[in-house]
């Protein structure tokens, strides 16, 4: 009795008991409950230390990474957890964040099974760190740009417009959208000195996009997103501008904890999970929806890029 009363204590807090619903399902690792949770490690840690001290998790561990799950119990106690989880299967309904625990759960398990993806994580890794004559990221870019069709491509949230000056070397055309008046002008000015007849610089805001219905083949937000207020309408808006057929693609960070990132580089959110980034994409009617995280910064405080790239069903 002792043993129950300590245990419905400890999962009083309601992460632990995310946590341990989802060990139930799947063994993972420190990362892959962060990834799941958008939780810091330290928090993560302490929470599965202390359900591991209660006697309710073990682990193993397997090169650099130790994998939690749930404690096989055997005997009286054995029961005892049984009716436990029974007792929290039945709270899910009460825990608003469950169903984004299911699907990031679904996401984590299968980048596990996506052996593809991580040969080419490895192979990125050496390009890298080998050099080899002639090969560059600048001459990769230029010629899968030169394999392009001709699009009408809206680059979001632009800045000064060095994606936009590269994108329509090869593009029909492309417009390049920010909300700062000096970034327009400095863009703008710049297109025409180096007659860029085809790129087009427009002020306007993320949530209201200065641009027809059906106008672009693609809409990209490059690091841009998580300086929209309201990043859903951006997608939505992005959805709006969008040709049927088109395109959008993503790339920003990955969900942090570096709150400095506010004051130093204004941003309004601290990146976002490949969860949130699929059901902004779902609720505003793309398909065909895939993310990744593509990129991981050596140094401190370490940021990680994300992308995601989805589909407007076609008329």
């Amino acid at each position: 009795m002792r043993q129950a009363l300590k245990w419905m204590r400890l999962l009083g807090d309601a992460t632990r008991v995310r946590i341990l619903l989802l060990l139930e399902s799947e063994e993972l690792s420190v990362a892959e409950l962060q990834e799941i949770l958008a939780r810091g490690q330290s928090q993560i840690s302490t929470h599965l230390a202390q359900l591991k001290q209660a006697g309710l998790l073990e682990d193993r561990r397997t090169g650099k990474h130790i994998f939690y799950r749930l404690k096989t119990l055997r005997g009286p106690g054995a029961k005892t957890i049984s009716q436990l989880l029974g007792v929290l299967r039945q709270t899910v309904a009460d825990i608003p964040e469950a169903e984004h625990d299911r699907a990031a759960l679904k996401i984590t398990v299968g980048k596990r099974r996506d052996r593809m993806r991580a040969y080419f994580d490895a192979l990125a890794g050496k390009l890298g760190r080998q050099y080899l004559p002639g090969r560059s990221w600048e001459g990769l870019a230029d010629v899968l740009l030169r394999l392009m069709p001709p699009l009408v491509i809206a680059d979001l949230g632009a800045g000064e417009g060095t994606l936009s000056q590269l994108l329509a070397l090869h593009a029909k055309r492309v417009i390049a959208v920010d909300n700062s008046e000096k970034m327009v002008e400095f863009g703008a000015k710049l297109a025409r000195t180096q007659r860029l007849k085809n790129l087009e610089y427009r002020l306007g805001d993320l949530e209201s996009i200065p641009i027809a219905d059906a106008e672009v083949d693609v809409a990209f937000f490059s690091q841009s997103l998580h300086h929209a207020l309201h990043p859903e309408r951006a997608i939505a808006e992005a959805w709006r501008i969008l040709r049927p057929g088109g395109r959008i693609a993503i790339l920003d960070l990955l969900r942090h904890q570096f709150e400095e990132a506010r004051e130093l580089y204004a941003d309004v959110w601290l990146g976002f999970t490949e969860y949130e980034l699929r059901s902004f994409l779902k609720k505003a009617g793309f398909c065909n929806i895939h993310t990744a995280i593509v990129h991981r910064e050596a140094e401190p405080p370490h940021f990680e890029t994300v992308s995601a790239v989805a589909d407007l069903p076609a008329a």
